[in-house]
């Protein structure tokens, strides 16, 4: 792949762009209230899977799909305390103005992806956005990575695909990007390394820096 700089950047939503996991735990603790019952919910055990499509998660965890509802009208709720990440405005803007597409490819469906960015003022700096409920295949699998660079109309050589998590890792890779770990997100930063990135960036300033090299992104 050319060391150019990249010609389109993929980026995962919750942990990357926006910080929403408050939010998150409470809705997740709200809808296991409503459906399993007393108990703390296994949140921690959760983030592990962020990124996939929840019914997906549930599924995995051995929680009722019942959840998903709850969490989801929860999650709306209180979708106004959703922040962005620190820099996330700044590293769009700086991808804007380099004339570089960008997209969202989140676990989260396309309509709670869009409410949430619209929420921290990101929405009018990404070009498309792509949620779990647009693709046969979540995240391991590259569909949504894929879907994300034909809505931008970007090949994958030349691109690079931004998470916080070995699932957005994965993903990329399985779609032919260069891949970007994300150490400001809710993923181990021991799983992230041991997935070699082509580049690890500890805040969204960070990987503006590395994204707009003179000389290209690192090999």
């Amino acid at each position: 792949m050319s060391e150019l700089r990249p010609r389109a950047v993929v980026l995962d939503l919750d942990g990357v762009l926006i910080d929403s996991i408050h939010v998150m735990r409470r809705a997740f603790q709200r809808a296991y209230d409503l459906t399993v019952g007393d108990g703390e919910a296994p949140f921690e055990e959760y983030l592990t899977h962020l990124g996939r499509h929840m019914p997906d998660t549930l599924a995995i965890m051995g929680l009722p799909v019942g959840m998903y509802e709850p969490f989801v009208v929860e999650s709306r709720k209180l979708v106004h305390e959703i922040e962005p990440c620190p820099g996330a405005a700044d590293l769009l803007t700086g991808l804007r103005a380099a004339g570089v597409p960008t997209a969202v490819a989140t676990g989260k469906t396309h309509g709670r992806a869009v409410e949430a960015l619209a929420a921290t003022g990101l929405l009018d700096l990404v070009d498309a956005v792509c949620g779990s409920d647009e693709v046969a295949h979540g995240k391991p699998a590259p569909d949504i990575v894929l879907l994300a660079l034909e809505k931008i109309g970007a090949a994958a050589e030349g691109a690079v695909m931004v998470g916080d998590s070995a699932l957005d890792l994965r993903a990329g890779r399985a779609a032919g990007t260069r891949t970007a770990a994300g150490l400001w997100g809710q993923g181990d930063r021991t799983e992230l390394l041991a997935h070699q990135p082509d580049m690890v960036a500890g805040s969204c300033a960070e990987l503006a820096a590395l994204l707009h090299r003179p000389e290209g992104i690192p090999a």
